[in-house]
């Protein structure tokens, strides 16, 4: 089956998902030839943007047959470009992306010659991540290797920013009139940081003309196509890309089809000038949209049909564009094409109105239809949203494939007031990523890595001593079988954890101050709010709110783990420390007796039991204590996030045996999720245990729930699902998302995955195709507990 509601988006849907990513070397050719021709003659934020203009007046450009919308990351669709400024592949890197099963790149010879004769000579000593990792003291290579930790920035730049609405109120030339205006104010005499200053708002001016010129020569060559084009039809639309193109990014937008356009260019223009984590997202993208769709209805300019066609050519473009390549570590903890852009639908208005409009339902029509691993799409669901909205939201989740996720408005807004922000901004926040919550178009706020909290209390249980990898790498906090109370190992805990959290941190004030300096990103700044104001990058503080997180990894499987000790071992005397250490050196191996105890005969977090939860609220509290607030080189603020995307499953190949019965290598829990198999009290109960955690300390949480699809299959099943979600937010709960599906289907796929090309599931916070996940997390995902109302 095709799908796509016009002929159109069947075409382009069917070649965006057929077609083999592939590595694009052309980003990485041009950007070395424009350091060898500027670089020691600027100043580095100059250089950035001289870089940046030089890739988009020379870059490959390309009009798919019959697209509306245009432009591309590389030089088609599915084309990955390199960014060898920050990461520099090997000839091997090459290689295993070219031969690896799961997500894999198609990497030409031409490709091999080029970055073996150019990019590698050049790069090889000047590429920040060697520099990140040379700056990295012997402590932080350890717990990186080890797996306490991983690093978003040593593979990709800080990212995780979100559109505002400044570029559907301003095109780039107004932009560059405030540059110029705040250069005409700088103070020589009294300010003097006067000349960096102007230095950095010439870099954005730079940048300005860099995208202006992008869209200009996609106008040139729209209308030199349609000169040469025998359809009529296609001749008045190549006609009007053309006429986009023109207008938008130069000027503002005045249609709905050039504030799409509008928005496209400046998504890959963000996404080409570095290689962001998490690309560039939207943001609330029906109410930027509403405007411009009810102007263009009354003036008879669009209809329903044409919106929702421009819409589906929007969700292809997205689709088009597969993550940056990864290897090593970073690929074990984001395992996926998905580039995590993620589309927000519903919440409140500036104003605090319910925020669903028309738009609205023509994107969840569009999601529903398109059924495409990218855009991720999410729908902010307030105490004011329709229960007509949330209910069509629903009969989309239960299909199956993942999408839409459902979130809490008024927890939302919850978080970013307690961390900071005015009501006015707050207002125009929500999600990116997978769950991380920011205010759109005003904050650059930075994922730094994932924290593997079971690995911690495995490293507590052997004196600071790393079993798996037979290194010294905590605190001698005591032999646990010393213990004499539980309070005693949750103590050592908490030294281990402040111990682990600092050692994160100074890498992290490391490589923060590594990219202020080295990697500014010049067409960022101009887009996010009080950039041009304070004249400061983006990477260095220029933002009106700046903001680091840490994500914690494995509650569940922590909570359970030390539920396990204090139960058996403290409490009721069923073992001793020494048994379970022991049991958990052997794999619970010739040990059956803990092994059924610890599984079965023991309290676990997930089923509304105030024992086993207030253990996991002690932990998340322990967590957020040692993270919150503490501040960064650049002025940012710590906050804690709790999600996993697929890391838990790389942390959980980094440790043995688990005190709660988890065997060696094994994943963890994911997101606040409960351990798999023992949330067995159904879905409401989950709930109930996970609300117990403060979620609006944090900047977002992630919890999945699985449904067979009988369970949802028919009215009462949709009212049981929306009335879940409101039962889950009116707890503050931060978000909610579903999978739906038959074991049996699953288990067939791995079997036969040629036969299931189009299976589609939720990981963590994005959908994936379930042959592009490994054997493990297909298997954990399979082995997630099926809920029933």
């Amino acid at each position: 089956m095709l799908r796509g509601s016009f002929d159109r988006t069947k075409k382009l849907r069917k070649e965006s998902v057929d077609t083999k990513p592939y590595i694009s070397i052309e980003r990485a050719k041009l950007i070395t030839e424009a350091y060898k021709k500027y670089e020691g003659s600027v100043e580095t934020p100059i250089l950035r943007a001289l870089a940046f203009k030089y890739y988009m007046e020379n870059r490959s450009i390309c009009i798919n047959e019959g697209e509306l919308i245009v432009g591309e990351k590389g030089c088609s669709a599915q084309g990955a470009p390199t960014y060898p400024e920050l990461c520099c592949h090997t000839m091997d890197d090459l290689e295993i992306m070219d031969k690896r099963d799961k997500i894999s790149f198609k990497v030409s010879d031409d490709v091999r010659q080029i970055q073996k004769e150019e990019i590698i000579p050049f790069w090889k000593n000047r590429q920040l991540r060697s520099k990140i990792i040379n700056s990295m003291d012997k402590q932080w290579i350890d717990c990186y290797e080890n797996g306490i930790f991983t690093e978003f920035m040593e593979q990709r730049a800080p990212g995780h920013t979100v559109c505002g609405d400044i570029i559907y109120k301003k095109g780039f030339l107004d932009l560059k009139q405030e540059i110029k205006d705040e250069i005409d104010n700088l103070d020589f005499i009294n300010d003097l940081n006067a000349y960096d200053k102007k230095t950095q708002l010439e870099a954005m001016d730079i940048a300005c003309d860099a995208i202006i010129i992008y869209a200009q020569r996609y106008a040139k060559y729209a209308r030199d196509l349609a000169q040469n084009e025998n359809s009529e039809n296609r001749k008045k639309e190549l006609l009007l890309i053309a006429n986009n193109c023109e207008v938008v990014p130069m000027n503002k937008p005045h249609t709905y089809h050039q504030a799409l356009q509008m928005y496209w260019f400046v998504h890959i223009g963000v996404t080409t000038e570095l290689n962001i984590w998490d690309a560039f997202s939207p943001g609330r993208l029906d109410q930027h949209l509403y405007p411009f769709y009810k102007d263009d209805l009354e003036n008879g300019i669009i209809d329903y049909n044409k919106a929702k066609e421009l819409l589906e050519c929007l969700w292809v473009k997205f689709n088009n564009q597969p993550a940056p390549p990864k290897v090593g570590i970073t690929l074990k903890e984001s395992g996926t094409y998905t580039d995590f852009a993620n589309i927000n639908t519903g919440g409140i208005t500036s104003d605090g109105k319910n925020g669903v409009n028309d738009v609205s339902y023509i994107i969840l029509d569009v999601m529903d239809e398109m059924r495409l691993l990218q855009p991720s799409s999410n729908v902010q669901i307030s105490k004011k949203t329709p229960q007509k909205f949330l209910q069509r939201a629903c009969e989309i989740s239960r299909q199956g494939w993942g999408q839409p996720a459902f979130y809490n408005t008024e927890a939302i807004l919850q978080e970013l007031l307690d961390a900071g922000k005015t009501l006015e901004d707050a207002r125009h926040g929500g999600t990116s990523g997978c769950v991380e919550t920011g205010c759109f178009g005003k904050e650059a706020y930075v994922l730094t890595g994932y924290l593997n909290l079971p690995k911690i209390l495995e490293i507590t249980l052997n004196n600071g001593f790393d079993p798996i990898f037979k290194k010294q790498i905590g605190l001698k906090t005591g032999d646990a079988k010393g213990f004499s109370t539980y309070e005693d190992l949750f103590d050592a805990f908490k030294k281990q954890l402040k111990h682990f959290v600092d050692i994160k941190i100074k890498g992290n004030n490391v490589i923060e101050s590594i990219y202020a300096k080295h990697m500014p990103s010049p067409l960022m700044s101009v887009i996010v709010d009080d950039c041009i104001k304070t004249a400061k990058d983006y990477n260095a503080g220029g933002a009106r709110y700046n903001t680091k997180y840490i994500q914690g990894v494995g509650i569940g499987t922590i909570t359970d783990s030390l539920a396990s000790i204090k139960y058996n071992i403290f409490d009721n005397k069923k073992f001793t420390m020494e048994e379970l250490l022991k049991a958990i050196e052997n794999n619970f191996e010739g040990y059956e007796r803990i092994y059924n105890l610890v599984k079965n005969k023991t309290p676990k977090y997930g089923n509304d039991d105030d024992y086993v939860d207030d253990l996991m609220v002690n932990v998340f509290n322990s967590f957020y204590q040692e993270v919150t607030g503490r501040r960064s080189p650049i002025g940012g603020t710590y906050r804690i996030n709790m999600l996993p995307t697929t890391c838990h499953v790389y942390f959980g190949e980094v440790m043995g045996a688990s005190s709660n019965g988890r065997l060696k290598g094994k994943p963890l829990s994911e997101g606040i999720s409960p351990e798999k198999g023992s949330d067995i009290n159904g879905p409401t109960s989950v709930i109930k245990s996970c609300s117990k955690m403060d979620h609006l300390k944090t900047g977002g949480t992630l919890l999945n729930q699985r449904f067979a699809p009988s369970v949802v299959k028919d009215k009462k099943g949709i009212e049981n699902m929306s009335n879940l979600i409101r039962a889950y937010f009116n707890m503050d709960g931060h978000h909610i998302q579903f999978n739906v599906f038959d074991k049996n289907i699953l288990l067939k796929a791995q079997k036969t995955p040629e036969e299931y090309n189009d299976l589609i599931v939720r990981v963590a916070g994005y959908s994936d195709h379930f042959n592009n996940l490994s054997r493990a997390l297909q298997d954990e995902i399979i082995e997630r507990t099926e809920q029933t109302f």
